[in-house]
Parts: C-alpha cells; sequence; structure tokens
C-alpha cells in the first residue's frame, strides 16, 4: 500500500524543518535562523500511531525578489501538487503576515487538506495569540512548539484524519512485482514497452511524459510479472521539465510496492548525482536492485568500454556492490532479453531462506578464518546465527555484547554468506543481539 504524502509548507523562518526533524526523528534538514536556508524539498518518512507517510519539507514559499526564492516558491508548489495533505506552518509570536495571507492563496488553490500549524507558541500565555490565524480560513489553528516538542500529537492526529484510504490491487505470491526508477528522460517508458512488445505506455523525449503509475502485466513461459513504471511529471513547463529531484517522490511509491527494482541510468549522458540517490532509497527499503544502463546503442565502443563503464558504476555506487548490471537499448530491444532471467536470480535471491544449521556452519568457519575483535580488552564472542526474514533476507547473530559487533566485522559476516549463498542482487541486514 502507497504511503500517504505530507508536505509542510509556509513562508521561510517559520520552523519547518525543526518541526519536520521532529516528525522523522533525525536531524535530516539543516536548521538555521536564516529565512531561505532549506533551498530544496527533503523526503523522508514519518511514522504516528499505526500510520506511516511521507512527508516533505519545502523551502518556503516568499513573494520577495531574492534571487532564489521564485526557486523556494517553485519546489513547494511541486510539494503541493503531490501531497495528500498539507501542513500550513505559521509563526506564532509574528502573527498573521502578509506573505502568510500570500501562501494561503497558494494552499486554496491545490483543493488538497490543509491543517494549520502556529509554531513558535512556547508557553501557555501565548495561546490567546493564536486566534488571529483562523482569518486565514483553515479552520482551527494548532499551536506547537519546534524547539520544545510541543502539541505534536495533536497536529499529526488531524493530519492522520485526512490520509486517503486506498485499495492497493493484490497480486499472488508468486507474481514478481518489479519497478524502473531514475532521472526524468532515461527511457523508463521505452524499456517497459520493449519488454511488452507493445506501445503501451507513450514515449517521447520531453521529461515528464508520464503521467500516472501504470501497473502492466507480463507473462514469460508461464511465469508472471507486474511492471511498475513510475509516474513522471504531471505538468509541463519549465518547472516541472528542469527539477530533476522532482523523481524521488515518485520513485518512493514505486519501490514500496516492489520485490526488484531496476535504477535506471542513462549511458549518454553518464552517472549523476540525483542516479545515486534515488538508487540509494531502493537499497535503504531493501528491495533488489538491478542496475540498468540503458541507450547503450548510442556509444562509441570497443572491447574495453563495458568494462570501464561498469568499474565506473562501482566506483560511484558502493553501497551496491551486490547489484547486477545490464547494459541494453530500450529503443533498439538490443540485450533487453537479458534483463528478465537477471530480475528471475534477483527476486529468488530477496525471498531466499538458508538452513539455520548450514548458515552456522558458515559463520563458524568465517570466525575460524578471521578471529573476532577485542575491544577494551574485551573479545566478541558468536554464539549462534539465525535468519529471521526474507524480502531483504535479515539475520541475527547471537553474542556476548552487541557493542562489540563492528561495522567491519559485521561486513566480513556479510561477505562471507554472500560467499556461501546465492544473495545476488539483494541487500542483506545483520542485528547483533545479546544472548539471554
Amino acid at each position: 500500500m502507497p504511503k500517504p504524502v505530507v508536505a509542510i509548507v509556509g513562508r521561510p523562518n517559520v520552523g519547518k524543518s525543526t518541526i519536520f526533524n521532529r516528525i522523522v526523528g533525525e536531524r535530516i534538514s539543516i536548521v538555521e535562523d536564516v529565512p531561505g536556508v532549506t533551498r530544496d524539498r527533503i523526503y523522508s518518512s514519518g511514522e504516528w500511531l499505526a500510520h506511516e507517510f511521507n512527508i516533505i519539507d519545502t523551502g518556503g514559499i516568499d513573494i520577495g525578489d531574492e534571487p532564489f526564492l521564485e526557486q523556494i516558491r517553485q519546489q513547494a508548489e511541486i510539494a503541493i501538487d503531490e501531497a495528500n495533505v498539507i501542513i500550513f506552518m505559521t509563526n506564532g509570536r509574528e502573527g498573521v503576515t502578509s506573505a502568510d495571507e500570500e501562501v494561503a492563496k497558494i494552499l486554496y488553490k491545490s483543493k488538497k487538506p490543509v491543517v494549520l500549524a502556529v509554531n513558535k507558541v512556547d508557553n501557555p500565555e501565548m495561546r490567546d495569540q493564536i486566534y488571529d490565524f483562523y482569518a486565514l480560513g483553515f479552520g482551527e489553528p494548532f499551536p506547537i512548539s519546534g524547539s520544545h516538542g510541543l502539541g505534536l500529537g495533536d497536529l499529526l492526529d488531524e493530519v492522520a484524519k485526512h490520509f486517503p484510504q486506498y485499495e492497493e490491487k493484490e497480486y499472488d505470491e508468486d507474481v514478481i512485482k518489479f519497478s524502473l526508477i531514475g532521472r526524468p528522460n532515461v527511457g523508463k517508458s521505452s524499456l517497459v514497452n520493449a519488454l511488452l512488445g507493445e506501445e503501451r505506455v507513450i514515449v517521447s523525449d520531453i521529461e515528464g511524459t508520464t503521467r500516472d503509475a501504470i501497473d502492466s502485466m507480463l507473462t514469460i513461459e508461464g511465469r508472471e510479472y507486474v511492471i511498475i513504471d513510475t509516474a513522471g511529471m504531471r505538468k509541463k513547463g519549465k518547472v516541472y521539465e528542469t527539477t530533476e529531484k522532482y523523481s524521488v517522490l515518485r520513485a518512493l511509491r514505486a519501490i514500496e510496492r516492489s520485490d526488484v527494482v531496476l535504477v535506471l541510468i542513462n549511458a549518454e549522458e553518464g552517472i549523476r548525482e540525483q542516479d545515486k540517490k534515488i538508487a540509494g532509497y531502493a537499497h535503504e527499503a531493501g528491495r533488489g536492485v538491478i542496475i540498468v544502463v540503458n541507450k547503450w546503442d548510442v556509444i562509441e565502443k570497443d572491447e574495453k568500454t563495458m568494462k570501464e563503464f561498469e568499474e565506473s558504476i562501482r566506483a560511484h555506487f558502493q553501497f551496491l556492490d551486490y547489484a547486477p548490471i545490464v547494459f541494453l537499448s530500450a529503443k533498439t530491444k538490443k540485450r533487453v532479453h537479458t534483463l528478465i532471467p537477471v530480475i528471475d536470480r534477483v527476486s529468488e535471491a530477496h525471498a531466499l531462506r538458508v538452513q539455520t544449521n548450514v548458515l552456522n556452519e558458515v559463520i563458524m568457519d568465517a570466525v575460524a578464518m578471521n578471529p573476532t575483535p577485542t575491544h577494551n580488552g574485551q573479545r566478541l564472542k558468536i554464539y549462534y546465527t539465525t535468519q529471521v526474514a526474507v524480502k531483504p533476507p535479515t539475520f541475527v547473530v547471537f553474542v556476548n555484547d552487541p557493542e562489540l559487533l563492528h561495522f567491519s566485522y559485521e561486513r566480513f559476516l556479510e561477505n562471507r554468506i554472500r560467499d556461501a549463498f546465492n544473495f545476488e542482487g539483494t541487500p542483506i541486514k545483520i542485528f547483533g543481539r545479546q544472548r539471554k
């Protein structure tokens, strides 16, 4: 089920980033008491009671003439367009300003549920000042304090009331669901069409012609697949076509529903920083990952070209060292036939469960090869290892003290597990637990 999307919107310096950090539980946005310091939309996940959601921290909306303010306003408008619910943030110390009224005009046009938050209400005496905010026309204002964490529960209770009730199509367990993610114009829709063998998805050279997420059924040799094509831009125009960061939110939605994620790279343009960011979401979500280099037909090649490109990918995507790489051309359909077998292998690895006794033999052999480390005179002792989950494969290592299980040794154990079992294309999670 796709997570609802919440956007925090408001003029600069009302505390949006502070509230964002409070909700997601970590310092992701830069917080500084200077208007306009958050210049890009920031994405993360939040959870309140039984509700999980994606949340966007926007850069503020202002009608001034400073150089970056128009860009900030455009980014906020994109966030508004993508959100299911909007938190309209204001500043209780300053009261209702003309800039707040301008923001309100933009929000009226969105036709989305808006929850009005009055930030920086740090003590009960200030609560009488919030009644002026009724004039903005969004009903009851919720007094909160980002610096002290006050009032967030009531605010999130109200936000959750407006979450849509999705009825997602259910597929059989045997059906492999895979999505295509990447920057605009890397060829996602062209590859979908090449796999389906028909012009099911509109294809053009204009960035952002895919308007909605599309599920397509595919059957090959009796095996069923669902292709989730990430939706592109909903609007045409300079703002949408030039904002690559916009593709991240659409990718998040597709990743949530997938078993395997194809990270598409445009061979003609090479690797961009945004490619790594988008791929990082698939890795963090624990999905199977395949790196697909599209438009390979336009590259002038010799016997070293593919190897050199693969080495470049490995250098840029070190966190995806487990992911296979497929080179193809969706336009000419060359090498497209090599993709489905790789998807099958990665899907099987993602759902692979290994026998406990065999797993422990591998771990004990690994310890014999590379003895456990010591810290402050105490040596890590590994008693027992078990697999507790699949999709992704997740292992719990019972030890004398989890603090002694250093990241480097955890990585060593992961590599030994990968050597012993076929976990191609899937991340592996390892957790240390103290034996009771």
